[in-house]
Parts: C-alpha cells; sequence; structure tokens
C-alpha cells in the first residue's frame, strides 16, 4: 500500500502489546483520537507497526479501537492501516494448533504463553479478529519509508517484492502447515540485524534497494533495549546505521512512554 499525499499528514506507531490506556493518550496527544476516542485526524494516515497483543493487559480492546478507527478514518478520506506483527502470528498459532508440538519440545499454546500470551486476548478472540489479523500486510512503502515490523531477516526468504512478500505470508497464515508456521516464527523472533557496525547498514541499504524506499521503519526490538538505557528516557525514534534505519518501538510495555513519529 502506498500513500502519496502530500498534505496529508503521516504517522507512524510502534509496538502497543496490549496498552491500551497509554495507546489512547499517544493519539489523543496527536490529536488523531477525541475525548470519546473517535478519530478526529481527517486525511490523515496513521500506521501501526503490529504487536498488538501479549505481554499487557488489554490486547483484545487494541485491536478492536484499531479495527474501528480504521472504518472511522476511511470514511471522512484518513487511513489507518497496520502491519503484520510476530505476536499477532504467534496468537494466531496459538489458537490455530493449541497443544500441539512445534517440532521443537514444546506446543503452540505454550510457546505463545512464554512469549506474554494473555489468556483473556486468546479467550475473547472473535472470528473476525482471526480473519483482520490473517490478512495484515508483512510490508508496506509510505512515503518513501519501507515499513516492516521486524528487524530480522526474514523478508527475503519470501519474496523479491512487497507484492510477493504479503502474499507469501497470507498464503502461510490461510493454511494449516504447523511446520511452515514453526519456521516462520522462528524467523520472526530474530532482531537485530541492523545493529552491527559494518554489515548492518549494508543489509539495510540490501533491502532498501530491493523492496524500495529511502528509509527503513521498523519495531520489533524496543530503542531502550539497543541504547541500554531506561525506556522511559526513550521519547522519539531511534535513527541509527548511518541514517537508513528508523526504531519506533518506545517499549510501551517495559514502562516506556512510547511516542507518535510523523514521517
Amino acid at each position: 500500500m502506498t500513500t502519496n499525499i502530500a498534505s496529508a499528514p503521516v504517522y507512524v506507531i510502534g509496538d502497543i502489546h496490549g496498552q491500551f490506556k497509554s495507546l489512547l493518550k499517544l493519539l489523543q496527544a496527536a490529536q488523531l483520537i477525541d475525548d470519546h476516542h473517535s478519530w478526529c485526524g481527517g486525511n490523515a494516515t496513521l500506521w501501526f507497526m503490529g504487536d498488538f497483543v501479549d505481554r499487557g493487559p488489554q490486547g483484545i480492546e487494541v485491536l478492536d479501537l484499531v479495527i474501528r478507527l480504521q472504518g472511522e478514518a476511511a470514511a471522512v478520506g484518513g487511513t489507518v492501516a497496520s502491519l503484520l506483527g510476530n505476536h499477532e502470528m504467534l496468537l494466531l498459532a496459538a489458537y490455530r494448533f493449541g497443544r500441539r508440538s512445534t517440532g521443537l519440545g514444546s506446543t503452540f499454546l505454550t510457546r505463545w504463553k512464554r512469549n506474554g500470551g494473555n489468556q483473556k486476548d486468546i479467550a475473547s478472540l472473535t472470528l473476525h479478529h482471526l480473519d483482520w489479523m490473517a490478512h495484515l500486510p508483512a510490508m508496506a512503502i509510505v512515503d518513501e519509508s519501507l515499513l516492516l515490523h521486524a528487524d530480522a531477516p526474514l523478508y527475503l526468504k519470501c519474496g523479491r517484492t512487497i507484492d510477493e512478500v504479503n502474499t507469501t505470508f497470507r498464503k502461510l497464515l490461510s493454511h494449516s502447515d504447523a511446520l511452515a508456521w514453526e519456521e516462520m516464527l522462528e524467523d520472526f523472533a530474530r532482531r537485530g540485524a541492523f545493529l552491527h557496525a559494518q554489515h548492518g547498514e549494508e543489509f539495510a541499504r540490501r533491502l532498501l534497494g530491493i523492496y524500495g524506499g529511502k528509509q527503513l521503519l521498523h519495531g520489533h526490538t524496543p530503542i531502550h533495549l539497543m541504547l541500554g538505557c531506561s525506556p522511559k528516557k526513550v521519547e522519539h525514534p531511534w535513527i541509527y546505521a548511518s541514517g537508513c534505519c528508523i526504531n519506533v518501538d518506545g517499549g510501551l510495555y517495559f514502562g516506556g512512554r512510547g511516542f507518535v513519529h510523523q514521517l
């Protein structure tokens, strides 16, 4: 999905992880929702980077809000969109495969729980939630920025265009090939692909060369873990790899304040 309306602002927000109240505060401060939590951003575009669920207490409330805002924004010429995060995939796998073995000595359900799975989330899932998550794109270009959830190499395995990557994920999520899901979840959990002093920038530029865009935006790895600082000190994106990469994960579930980044 490409957005090329120069006059309309474009915002990006990182991993929410069930921090519903923090999300409301951030969207209100950015004047994207009003006091009644309804869209008031007009023709603005808002992209979520994935990981709505797990680790925090209100993943389903976060999903419901985003799905509702998507409709409200579209009705007035705005856009609310999202990438697929690895925690959406973990939740979908736990729901679909349950106690089936992952082949790594555990089950999909225990793996999800070990990664912060919230029993309340899985108990509250509806078919609408499941279908919505299963159709989220894994990658997008927005205003010359390449958006992907994870700072991980897995996207190269999935195709050489954004459409190919998104089609690969969609096909996988529509089938019950447990081994293929397991392999993708393993790859999706990796991080730090652009951090290496020499090869990180080179790899980021390689991805930009293949998929397009001038900068690469990701979430997945909280900024404070990369910087070795308190999550409360993170109030802005972290730009690194000689300006090629922007990390927008404000570490909300660690107690960070989070932020909404305007492109």
